[in-house]
């Protein structure tokens, strides 16, 4: 076992997909906008909890959430024609009713839960498109990614923060789209699980329902493996670094708590194992979990970060967000083991 003694520590990364109504616009007008509503007293929640631990996390923010205002929404559009003309239509959401602003309308704007996450240390904004684009979808093109990512990253520099990290809308990377990141300044993003229930077939998302059945049944038990992975494989040939998902943090309600105690046990486990080997264990969720049932999801998560605490003081594990493990690779010689001493941070 490498432990404390590995050049590379053990690490975890944490990433969260902050979307309000953007990431779920077909079930935000029904019984899910209690959900998104919960999201905002999550939040402020999980980043008190984040602080406490001393938990770096990586938060993919839809562009829209930036804006103060519809006019500010729509002066950092791109205009129709860049637009992406997506085959099944009502992707889109350009065309979605909102409010004024955030006072009257907090589903769809989000500049408050920003100016939180931006305050609170360790926490890294990231950009999760400006749409929440569909790089998979029929009808979109690599002109439309352009423009979309290009808005994202402007508005977001409105208020005086760079991303250089993305994770896709519904995980769906798109290769032929690595270029014009690379292009924009993006030098990181999440990748998907190398596990066969997580690879995509063309244009399909992955919502097959055997996928979906496999994922589900291995947060309980091991179908996949532990899901961490050894720092050699995050910096592509292509420039730029993939810190791939290791495990979806799936939401728990109080009728599923006798499964939890599995469910942990699974997660502490994929932990303990990327300590002792020096390997990066990736963990991921929307906020809109925790936004119903927040006692037992946050209590679930307390746990694992109860456990990733022992690991740091036992193994010298560090947390780390997207960013930051971008820049330990790029720091390191390309092909070998990055000289980093386990007992102190790496930044």
């Amino acid at each position: 076992m490498a432990g404390a003694d590995a050049q590379y520590p053990g690490a975890i990364v944490v990433s969260l997909d902050f979307e309000l109504a953007w990431g779920v616009r077909r079930q935000a007008t029904g019984g899910y906008a209690s959900n998104l509503h919960g999201e905002r007293v999550a939040i402020p929640r999980m980043l008190a909890l984040f602080e406490e631990q001393g938990i770096a996390a990586t938060w993919a923010t839809v562009g829209f959430l930036f804006a103060e205002s519809r006019a500010e929404l729509s002066s950092f559009s791109p205009p129709v024609e860049a637009r992406p003309a997506y085959a099944e239509a009502d992707l889109s959401p350009y065309d979605d009713p909102i409010g004024e602003g955030e006072a009257d309308d907090p589903l769809h704007y989000g500049l408050s839960m920003i100016e939180r996450i931006r305050a609170t240390p360790r926490q890294e904004i990231a950009t999760h498109t400006f749409s929440h684009y569909y790089c998979l979808a029929a009808g979109q093109t690599p002109e439309t990614f352009r423009a979309d990512l290009a808005a994202a990253l402007a508005i977001a520099r409105r208020r005086g923060i760079e991303p250089s990290s993305v994770v896709f809308p519904r995980n769906q990377h798109n290769p032929a789209y690595d270029p014009i990141l690379r292009e924009l300044g993006i030098t990181a993003y999440r990748g998907n699980p190398r596990s066969w229930m997580w690879r995509f077939a063309g244009t399909e998302n992955g919502s097959a329902p055997s996928r979906r059945a496999a994922r589900l049944l291995d947060s309980y038990v091991d179908l996949s493996g532990g899901g961490a992975y050894p720092w050699s494989d995050v910096l592509q040939p292509n420039g730029l670094s993939d810190v791939r998902a290791s495990a979806f943090l799936r939401p728990t309600t109080p009728r599923g708590r006798h499964l939890e105690p599995l469910r942990l046990r699974r997660i502490q486990g994929a932990l303990r194992g990327a300590a002792e080997r020096g390997e990066i264990y990736h963990l991921w969720w929307h906020p809109h979990n925790f936004g119903r049932h927040p006692e037992e999801n946050l209590g679930l998560l307390g746990a694992i970060l109860g456990e990733f605490a022992r690991l740091r003081d036992e193994l010298g594990m560090r947390s780390l967000s997207m960013a930051e493990v971008d820049r330990a690779v790029r720091a390191g010689v390309p092909g070998e083991r990055m000289a980093v001493p386990a007992a102190r941070p790496i930044f």
